[in-house]
This record gives C-alpha cells, sequence and structure tokens, in this order.
C-alpha cells in the first residue's frame, strides 16, 4: 500500500510540473488502479483535476516621505555628534590597545610566570589558556573598534 500511494503521489507530482498534461486513471482486469499519461488499454479514464491556482507577486509601493513634522538633525549638530562618537571610540582603542600589550607582556610568548600557587602544572596550563584566550578577545575587539573608526572616516 505504502508503494501504491508513493508512486500515485509521485505521478502526480510529476504531472503538476507539466501542468497542461492529461492524467489517466487506468483500472486493470484485476482491480488495480493505476495512473498515468497515457490512456491506452480497457479501463482508462481521463481524470478532471482543478487548475493551479496562481496569484500576482505583490507589487511594491514607493516609501512614503517623511512627515514634515518629524525631527531633523541639522549638519552641526550631527557633525558634533560624529566628532563625539569619535573621541569615544578612539578612546575605548586606546584602552583596550594598552589592555593588549599588558596581557602580551604577561603571556610572554605563550610562557607566562609561574605563580607560586601554582605547583601542579594543570593550574599553570589553565591560566595559560585563559590568559591566551584573553589576548584573543582583547585583539580582536581592537581590530573591531579600528573598523569602527575606519567606517567614520
Amino acid at each position: 500500500m505504502k508503494h501504491f500511494l508513493f508512486a500515485v503521489f509521485t505521478l502526480i507530482g510529476v504531472n503538476l510540473v507539466y501542468a497542461d498534461s492529461d492524467i489517466y486513471v487506468c483500472i486493470d482486469a484485476n482491480g488495480v488502479k493505476s495512473y498515468g499519461n497515457v490512456g491506452e488499454g480497457k479501463g482508462c479514464k481521463k481524470v478532471e483535476l482543478p487548475g493551479l491556482s496562481t496569484f500576482p507577486a505583490p507589487r511594491k509601493t514607493a516609501k512614503a516621505p517623511a512627515p514634515a513634522d518629524f525631527p531633523k538633525v541639522d549638519d552641526s549638530t550631527q557633525k558634533r555628534r560624529d566628532a563625539e562618537r569619535k573621541q569615544i571610540l578612539s578612546d575605548e582603542l586606546r584602552s583596550e590597545q594598552q589592555k593588549l600589550n599588558d596581557l602580551k607582556t604577561q603571556y610572554n610568548n605563550g610562557e607566562p610566570e609561574r605563580n607560586g600557587n601554582e605547583r601542579n602544572y594543570t593550574k599553570y596550563q589553565e591560566r595559560s589558556e585563559q590568559m591566551k584566550d584573553e589576548l584573543t578577545r582583547s585583539q580582536q575587539n581592537v581590530d573591531a573598534l579600528q573598523r569602527e573608526l575606519n567606517g567614520l572616516n
């Protein structure tokens, strides 16, 4: 039964691609139904299927202009805001670069100094991995801030 349903749906699906094709149902001497696009033989009848429904795509409407009472910022105010934003980003960049330099110094090319409480080598390795992660994160922050500043120019 599963194979029969699969065949029916496959044939219907294939024929939907060819919307103008005819579908026939044929019943053989044993009473078994089969579907096909050719209605040759005894017991075949054309199946009437409803037409395909199609809808046109919605039209794109033009954007409505901003209302007359919509607040606008004059050029001098916008330039002042842009300058403030640039100054804030520059300060953040300097701070993050200082943090990155400090982390690089502490990390010591992957061999940070061992602390007194790190008698176990595993603790030392964990701290080294944490430092490496912090270094990577700090470098990503510096890169992001530089991209942001470059986008302002």
